[in-house]
């Protein structure tokens, strides 16, 4: 291998070939992550980007864009940046995407309809390649690919990474079941969620086929935009304003399940002694909470990383979509400290 002059510019794509022993071509391969990389014996793609780190090789973007006509540049929609639910999503997000050498632009429309409408045409005049909408009701059929995460909808054009909703509902309702409950209440999500109306469909019909009798007493809905917990504290109050007892609580989100312990536990109940409760999602503070949330874990980074994989291949290969229009997966039941068995007698709130 020839020496490469230490000066204060980067090296060349050039000088780096040479320095490598290998041709132009096949270091712009590996630096530009083309698929035909994919050939390339990976120790070789270890010796080229190693080099690249240790003289500061750095792809002439412009010249990247111009060749493969891509702006390398995706664009990002979630409902709020901050909450647990998007932050996880967006990891997964992250990391593929820095990964394979891709910019992205994020931003969050809080509900309101105008910014759902108006974000996908502002997103394709900055030339992206794709979209990634993140629990946002989606009806556009784009001319590039787009990728939603908890997306229901059929549309042409979309790929929709999905929870395997029958399978949620059957883990927590069957936890709650196997320890003796039987009056179990209920916290609905709002109704602009994505995931709202298919979660609560199938909790539903999964409560019929144990012949849990869900009561109209004991189901509160969240309400408002808020990613705090405030809005499970409120619809908890109004299920101990009905003064109808139940023993265990399935609530929409982490979140909101935080919010019905504090709601709880100022009625003079305890968790999980005399209320059981069940969150959705596995946020990373949920096994940080005392006592620490049982839930039904969503892979969220891992829908990100799904979501983010399934775009570039889609950009990359126009036209091929092998896996079709919805990629499931599958939750799982983490079992913590807030749900127990019935006791023989529980107290009531004051």
């Amino acid at each position: 291998m020839r020496a490469v002059p230490m000066g204060p510019k980067p090296v060349s794509l050039k000088k780096l070939a040479e320095h490598l022993g290998l041709s132009p071509a096949t270091v712009s391969l590996v630096m530009n992550r083309s698929p035909v990389a994919d050939s390339i014996p990976q120790d070789t793609k270890d010796r080229i980007l190693a080099a690249a780190r240790k003289y500061k090789y750095r792809p002439n973007f412009l010249a990247r864009s111009l060749r493969a006509q891509r702006s390398f540049t995706i664009g990002v929609i979630v409902p709020e940046v901050s909450d647990g639910y998007s932050a996880s999503v967006m990891s997964g997000v992250e990391d593929h995407l820095l990964q394979e050498g891709y910019f992205y632009f994020v931003v969050s429309h809080r509900h309101r309809a105008d910014l759902i409408d108006e974000y996908p045409r502002l997103f394709l005049e900055r030339s992206v390649d794709g979209l990634i909408a993140v629990d946002t009701p989606w009806t556009l059929s784009l001319s590039v690919p787009v990728v939603t995460v908890s997306g229901h909808n059929q549309v042409k054009g979309v790929t929709n990474i999905v929870l395997d909703h029958v399978r949620a509902a059957e883990v927590a309702l069957k936890h709650l079941f196997q320890l003796g409950h039987r009056n179990i209440a209920f916290i609905k999500g709002q109704e602009f969620s994505s995931d709202t109306a298919v979660r609560w469909a199938n909790i539903v019909k999964t409560a019929r086929r144990l012949r849990l009798t869900i009561s109209p007493a004991l189901t509160s809905q969240l309400e408002g935009d808020s990613p705090s917990p405030d809005l499970g504290y409120e619809a908890t109050r109004k299920l101990l304003a009905s003064h109808k007892p139940f023993t265990a609580l399935f609530a929409f989100n982490d979140i909101s399940a935080m919010g019905a312990i504090r709601a709880l536990r100022e009625a003079k109940l305890r968790v999980p002694e005399d209320v059981s409760v069940v969150g959705f999602d596995d946020i990373q503070s949920a096994a940080y909470q005392n006592p620490a949330l049982t839930t039904v874990r969503q892979p969220l980074r891992e829908m990100g990383r799904i979501a983010a994989e399934t775009l570039l291949r889609r950009i990359r290969r126009p036209g091929a979509n092998s896996r079709g229009a919805e990629i499931m997966v599958e939750p799982k039941l983490i079992v913590r400290q807030t749900t127990s068995r019935v006791l023989n007698r529980t107290r009531r709130a004051k």
